[in-house]
C-alpha cells in the first residue's frame, strides 16, 4: 500500500489516563501528517474498578465531545472501555471506532499464557469470548485491581519492588498478556518477575488503524509528510503531554 495522497486524517484517542499514551505515541510515528487528539480522564482512574454502567456513562460523555471533532476515526486506547462498551459506542456514533484488545492470540499460539487485567476487563464477557476463541484452552485470566492506579499515580517514580508486590506472586506460564494499557509502562518489570515474554496489543491496534484509514504504516522515506500534530484534551493535560514527550526521548526522538 502506498502512502495516502492526503494523509491529513483527524484521529481521536481515549484512555482513562496515561495508559493509552504508548499507543498514541506509536500511532503518531505511523500517521505522519495526521491531526491527533488524546482525550483522558486521569482524575477518575482507575476505570477498571467501576461498574459497567459507570464505565459506559463516562466513556459516552467523552465520546460525545470526540464526535464534535468529526474525526476520521477514534481509538479506544483502554482495554476496560473496549471490553465493556465498545459495541455501545460503535452503535451510537457514525465514525469508525477501534478498540484495543489483549494479545491473547499470539501469546496462546506460543504456549500457555496468563492475562493480567483490571477487575472490569477480567470479568467482562468480551475477554471471556476472546479467550474462548483464541486461548487454545491454556489461557488464564487474573485481575490486578491495584496496578493501574499505582502506575497512574506514580508514573514519574515507579518502584520495581512495589510493582512486584502488587502483581500476582506465583504464575507458571509461557507468556504474560497485558490486559490494561497502563501495564505497558511496567512491561519490563513484569517480564523480569515471571521470566517470560510479555505481549500487548499496541502494534496490532496501530496497524489496524492504519488499514482503516488507508494509510501505510511504513511510508516511503522520500514521501514522508511532516510529523503528526498532537493535542491533549481533558484530564491532566500537562502530565499527559510530558509523558508523551518522555516517550519520544525514550524512543530516540528529540522529545
Amino acid at each position: 500500500m502506498q502512502f495516502a495522497k492526503n494523509p491529513a486524517a483527524k484521529v481521536c484517542f481515549f484512555d482513562s489516563g496515561i495508559g493509552g499514551l504508548n499507543l498514541f505515541y506509536n500511532c503518531s510515528q505511523k500517521l505522519r501528517g495526521a491531526d491527533l487528539y488524546y482525550y483522558a480522564d486521569n482524575f477518575n482512574v482507575p476505570y477498571g474498578n467501576l461498574s459497567a454502567s459507570e464505565i459506559t456513562a463516562k466513556a459516552d460523555k467523552i465520546f460525545f465531545e470526540i464526535s464534535k471533532q468529526n474525526p476520521s476515526a477514534a481509538v479506544v486506547a483502554c482495554n476496560t472501555v473496549t471490553a465493556t462498551c465498545a459495541g455501545y459506542l460503535r452503535a451510537k456514533y457514525d465514525f469508525p471506532i477501534i478498540g484495543i484488545q489483549p494479545a491473547v492470540k499470539p501469546a496462546a499460539a506460543a504456549g500457555s499464557c496468563t492475562v493480567l487485567a483490571t477487575a472490569a476487563t477480567a470479568n467482562s464477557a468480551a475477554l471471556k469470548e476472546l479467550v474462548a476463541r483464541f486461548g487454545n484452552g491454556r489461557t488464564e485470566v487474573i485481575g490486578c485491581p491495584q496496578l493501574a492506579a499505582y502506575i497512574e499515580n506514580n508514573i514519574f517514580n515507579i518502584e520495581e519492588s512495589k510493582v512486584a508486590a502488587i502483581l500476582p506472586q506465583t504464575i507458571k506460564t509461557d507468556g504474560v498478556v497485558l490486559g490494561c494499557t497502563h501495564y505497558a509502562f511496567v512491561k519490563e518489570i513484569i517480564a523480569k518477575k515471571y521470566g517470560c515474554p510479555v505481549y500487548d496489543g499496541i502494534d496490532g491496534t496501530a496497524a489496524r488503524l492504519c488499514r482503516i484509514l488507508g494509510i501505510s504504516d511504513h511510508p516511503p522515506a522520500k514521501t514522508l509528510p511532516p510529523p503528526a500534530k498532537v493535542n491533549f484534551t481533558g484530564g491532566d493535560e500537562a502530565k499527559n503531554a510530558e509523558i508523551f514527550r518522555l516517550l519520544g526521548v525514550a524512543h530516540g526522538g528529540a522529545g
